[in-house]
C-alpha cells in the first residue's frame, strides 16, 4: 500500500505520517521545503519522540521523500499509484496541490478509487479541496472525498533534532465514512458516520483554547502558552471562553455538559504542560482565518447568538484577535491598516463572513469598532 501525502513538517511526519506507517503504508512525503526534503532522504529515517507521561519514541524508515516544486513528474507517477492522498499543509495552500492531483487523476488506470483526505485544522477542509480538484473537470467516481478531524499538538522544535520530531501523547485521527466505499486500513483512525460534531467540538474547545491563550496571553504581557495559562487571570478568561463554547456545543450538538466538561479539563491539561509550552506569537498566527464565519471565535459565538445569549468572552476574544501582534509579519500589518481604515461594518463582511441578517451583527461590529478605536491610540 501508498499514501502520498503532502507536507513534510512537523504534523506530516510527526503525526499522519507516522499513523500511516504504522499501518502498513509506504509514505512518499511532498513538500516544496528543499531542506525537508533533503534532511529526509540523507538520513533515511526520523523519530517521534513522545513527551510526557508514557510517551514512547518510535523510529520511521517507510517512507520517501520528493521535492514537488523541482520532481513534479516524479510526483505525478507516485499520486497515479497511490492509494490514498493526504495533505497537512494548511488549508489555504490546498488550491495549490490541487492542479497536481488532478493531472494524475486523469492518467489513473488503476480499477478501484483513490481515497483522498485534508488532514487540517479546518471544517470540511477535504470538501474545499474536492471543490478545487473539480476546477479541472475531474470525474469525481475516481476519487473517493472523506472529511478527518486531527487533534496532535505539537511544541517548538529543537533545530539540532530535525527531521525527528516532539509531539505530545495524546493524538485523534477521525475520519467521516458516509463518502466511504473502499477499505480503510488504518486502524488506529476513529470512524464515524457524521464528522461534523466531533470536528466542531475539537475546533471549538481545542483551537479555541489555544488561540485564547495567545491572544489573551499576550494582551497581559506573557509570551508562551503554558506560562500564560499560569496566571489567573487568564485562566480565568480562558475558562470563560470554553464556558460559552461548550454551551454552543451542547446546544447544537447535544454533548452532554459532563462529557463537554471532561473535554474541556484534558483540553487545558494538555495545553498547560510545560513540556509541550509554545511561543504566543506562533501560536497566535493568521488571525485573518480565525476570525472567519465558521471558525474558532466567530462559529460558536454565531451559535449563542442564535440561541438569544450574547457571546461575551467570545467577543473579549474576537477584540484580542483583532488587536494581537505579530512584529515584522506582513499578514499581521494588513491586517490591522485595513481595519483602521474599512468601513467597520465592510471589515467584518468581509473577514468574518457576517452580514446584518446574522444575530452576531451587532456585537461583532461592536467589537471590531472596540479594536479599531483601541489601535488608533
Amino acid at each position: 500500500m501508498k499514501a502520498v501525502h503532502f507536507g513534510a513538517g512537523n504534523i506530516g511526519r510527526g503525526f499522519i505520517g507516522a499513523v500511516l506507517q504504522d499501518s502498513g503504508y509506504h509514505v512518499v512525503f511532498a513538500d516544496v521545503n528543499s531542506d525537508v526534503i533533503d534532511s529526509l532522504n540523507s538520513a533515511g529515517h526520523y523519530r517521534v519522540v513522545e513527551i510526557g507521561e508514557g510517551g514512547i519514541t518510535s523510529d520511521y524508515k517507510n517512507f520517501s521523500a520528493i521535492n514537488s516544486m523541482l520532481e513534479p513528474e516524479r510526483l505525478r507517477d507516485e499520486l497515479v499509484t497511490a492509494d490514498l492522498i493526504t495533505a497537512a499543509v494548511g488549508v489555504n495552500i490546498l488550491p495549490r496541490i490541487a492542479p497536481a492531483i488532478a493531472e494524475a487523476i486523469l492518467l489513473r488506470q488503476l480499477p478501484t478509487p483513490v481515497l483522498v483526505m485534508a488532514c487540517e485544522n479546518a471544517v470540511n477542509a477535504t470538501d474545499s479541496l474536492a471543490e478545487e480538484i473539480a476546477k479541472y473537470g475531474i470525474d469525481h467516481s475516481r476519487m473517493i472525498f472523506c472529511n478527518t478531524a486531527v487533534d496532535r499538538i505539537v511544541p517548538m522544535q529543537d533545530a539540532e533534532l530535525f527531521p525527528d520530531v516532539e509531539v505530545e501523547v495524546f493524538s485523534e485521527w477521525v475520519i467521516e465514512t458516509k463518502n466511504l466505499e473502499i477499505p480503510l486500513r488504518v486502524p488506529t483512525a476513529k470512524l464515524v458516520e457524521d464528522l461534523q460534531p466531533f470536528i466542531e467540538r475539537k475546533l471549538y474547545t481545542v483551537n479555541t483554547a489555544h488561540c485564547a491563550i495567545a491572544y489573551l496571553g499576550q494582551k497581559a504581557g506573557q509570551t508562551t502558552i503554558a506560562t500564560a495559562l499560569k496566571n489567573p487571570e487568564i485562566e480565568r478568561e480562558v475558562a470563560a471562553v470554553l464556558e460559552e463554547t461548550s454551551r454552543a456545543l451542547v446546544i447544537k450538538h447535544g454533548f452532554s455538559s459532563v462529557e463537554q466538561g471532561d473535554y474541556v479539563r484534558k483540553t487545558l491539561e494538555r495545553l498547560g504542560n510545560p513540556l509541550l509550552d509554545d511561543l504566543i506569537v506562533r501560536v497566535g498566527r493568521d488571525p485573518i482565518r480565525k476570525i472567519s464565519r465558521s471558525e474558532r471565535i466567530i462559529g460558536p459565538a454565531r451559535i449563542l447568538a442564535d440561541s438569544g445569549r450574547e457571546p461575551k468572552a467570545l467577543m473579549a476574544l474576537l477584540q484580542a484577535a483583532l488587536e494581537f501582534e505579530i512584529p515584522d509579519d506582513q499578514a499581521n500589518l494588513d491586517l490591522h491598516h485595513q481595519l483602521l481604515f474599512l468601513p467597520t461594518a465592510d471589515f467584518v463582511t468581509l473577514h468574518m463572513g457576517l452580514s446584518p441578517s446574522d444575530a452576531i451583527w451587532p456585537f461583532a461590529l461592536k467589537t471590531t469598532e472596540a479594536a479599531k478605536n483601541k489601535l488608533r491610540v
